[in-house]
C-alpha cells in the first residue's frame, strides 16, 4: 500500500482528522491518498495488517455494548479526532455517539438511532410529510398473520383473490440481510424465530431505485441516482434518461429528507419508488456507503473517489470552496456508464468458476471478483440471500448496460 511504498499523500494538519469505523481497504487506499489525518477504528484482527502496512489503527469491537463503550469517544478526542465516519450499517450508530462527543452534540446520537432502527426511521419520516407504504413492527408470527389480513383487507380483496404481498424486513440489518417478500400465508411459517422482532410493510409496485447524496452545511452538492435492474442482483450509474428525468422531483424529496431528519453533513443512501401514477414513496434511508460495490461504480462513471468525497463533507473543517470544487456535474460530466451483477450459483451443486463466454466477450465487460467454490453443495438462500461475488461493466450505452445486466440472470458462473 502507499503507507509502505512511500507514495502516501502528504497530510495537511489545517484540515480535519478523520476516524474510519470499520474494515474496508478501498476507504484505507483513499485515505492514505488524500490530504487529511485518519484513523482506522476497526475490530483486533486488522491489527497485524496494519502495523504490516504502516496504517494508523485502534482496535475496537463493535458488538460489543457495555459501559466501556463511551471509551472509544474519549480515545478518539484525546487523539484529536473531529470526525468518525462510519463506513458500514454497524458502525452507524457508534459514529453517531462518538460525533455526538467529538463535535459537543447530543442530538447526533438520536439522530443516528433513527438512521439505524426502520421502525422509527419510517415514523420520522411520516412527521416529515414524507410518504410510506403502511407498516408495523412484527414480535411473533401472529403478528404476521393479523399484519397480512389487514392489509388485504383494506386492498378490499374477496375469498379466492390472491393475496397482495408484504415485506418483512430486519429493523437494522443492511440491504436485503432479512429481506423477504411474503406472498401467501403459508410461507409466514417458514421465517425463523431468530428473525423476530422485524418490521412488515406493504408492497409497493413501482419503479425502485437508490440515491446516493453528499451533504454539507445542510445542502445537496453531489446526488448520484443509481438504476436498479433487478434488486438484490444488478445496478449501475448513471441512470437511463428516462429515470434521470425525474431529478428535480427526486432532489425535492432528498431536500425533505434533509429537512426531516436534521441532516447537516455526510453522505445519505435512500431508496425510493416510483409508481406508476408519477407517486414518489420513501423506502428507507442508510447513512454510509452503500452495498454493491456502489462507490467504486460512482469513481469509474466519474473519476472523483466517493471515499474521499464523504471525508470532504463529514470534515468540519473543510470550506464551502472545498466541497464545491471537488465534485463534478451530475450525469454531463461521467465518461460512461458502470454496473455491476451481484453472482448466485443456479445449481444445487457446482464444482468449478467458469466465467461464461457472453459475458467476457462483451465489449463492456470490465473485471470480476468471483472466486472459486469452496464447497461442492450450494447451500439454501435465506430470504433475499448473499450473493458469490461480483462482475463489473463499463460502456457508453445505459440501455445495453441494462440488457446485459438483465442477460446476466440466465447465465451459469458456477457449474
Amino acid at each position: 500500500m502507499d503507507s509502505v511504498r512511500g507514495t502516501e499523500t502528504p497530510k495537511d494538519p489545517n484540515k480535519g482528522y478523520i476516524a474510519l469505523l470499520g474494515w474496508s481497504v478501498n476507504a484505507i487506499k483513499a485515505a492514505q491518498q488524500f490530504d487529511r489525518r485518519y484513523v482506522v477504528v476497526a475490530p483486533e484482527w486488522a491489527e497485524d495488517f496494519c502495523t504490516a502496512n504502516k496504517i494508523p489503527f485502534i482496535a475496537w469491537d463493535f458488538i460489543r455494548l457495555n459501559d466501556r463503550s463511551m471509551e472509544i469517544a474519549e480515545k478518539l478526542k484525546e487523539e484529536g479526532v473531529d470526525v468518525a465516519i462510519p463506513l458500514f450499517e454497524e458502525t452507524v450508530e457508534w459514529s453517531g455517539a462518538i460525533n455526538s462527543v467529538l463535535m459537543d452534540s447530543p442530538r447526533m446520537y438520536g439522530q443516528s438511532i433513527l438512521f439505524r432502527d426502520k421502525a422509527l426511521m419510517k415514523r420520522r419520516a411520516q412527521l416529515g410529510g414524507i410518504r410510506v407504504g403502511i407498516f408495523e413492527e412484527a414480535h411473533e408470527k401472529e403478528d404476521v398473520v393479523r399484519f397480512m389480513k389487514r392489509v388485504n383487507q383494506t386492498l378490499l380483496k374477496l375469498d379466492g383473490d390472491p393475496d397482495d404481498p408484504i415485506h418483512v424486513k430486519a429493523f437494522d440489518k443492511a440491504g436485503c440481510l432479512g429481506h423477504r417478500m411474503i406472498r401467501t400465508m403459508e410461507e409466514i411459517e417458514h421465517i425463523p424465530d431468530e428473525e423476530y422482532p422485524l418490521l412488515m410493510e406493504s408492497h409497493l409496485d413501482g419503479w425502485e431505485f437508490a440515491v446516493e447524496a453528499w451533504i454539507h452545511d445542510g445542502k445537496i452538492q453531489f446526488l448520484n441516482i443509481s438504476e436498479y435492474v433487478t434488486l438484490g442482483y444488478s445496478v449501475f450509474v448513471p441512470a437511463t434518461r428516462e429515470l434521470e428525468s425525474w431529478r428535480d422531483a427526486i432532489t425535492k424529496q432528498i431536500e425533505k429528507l434533509i429537512k426531516t431528519f436534521d441532516i447537516q453533513f455526510g453522505l445519505i443512501h435512500p431508496e425510493y419508488f416510483v409508481t406508476a401514477d408519477g407517486e414518489m414513496y420513501f423506502g428507507e434511508v442508510a447513512y454510509r456507503p452503500p452495498g454493491f460495490k456502489a462507490f467504486e461504480l460512482i469513481e469509474r462513471a466519474y473519476g472523483f473517489n466517493a471515499y474521499q468525497a464523504s471525508m470532504v463533507v463529514f470534515d468540519p473543517k473543510s470550506t464551502k470552496e472545498e466541497v464545491a470544487n471537488f465534485f463534478p456535474r451530475e450525469v454531463v460530466d461521467a465518461k460512461g456508464y458502470a454496473g455491476c451483477f451481484g453472482v448466485y450459483p443456479r445449481r444445487r451443486v457446482v464444482s468449478k468458476l467458469e466465467m461464461p463466454k457472453e459475458t467476457t466477450e462483451h465489449p463492456y465487460f470490465d473485471s470480476h471478483e468471483l472466486v472459486a467454490p469452496t464447497e461442492e453443495t450450494v447451500p439454501d438462500r435465506s430470504a433475499f440471500g448473499t450473493h458469490w461475488g461480483l462482475v463489473f461493466f463499463f460502456g457508453d450505452d445505459p440501455i445495453k448496460m441494462r440488457d446485459l445486466l438483465k442477460a446476466q440472470e440466465d447465465l451459469d458462473f458456477y457449474v
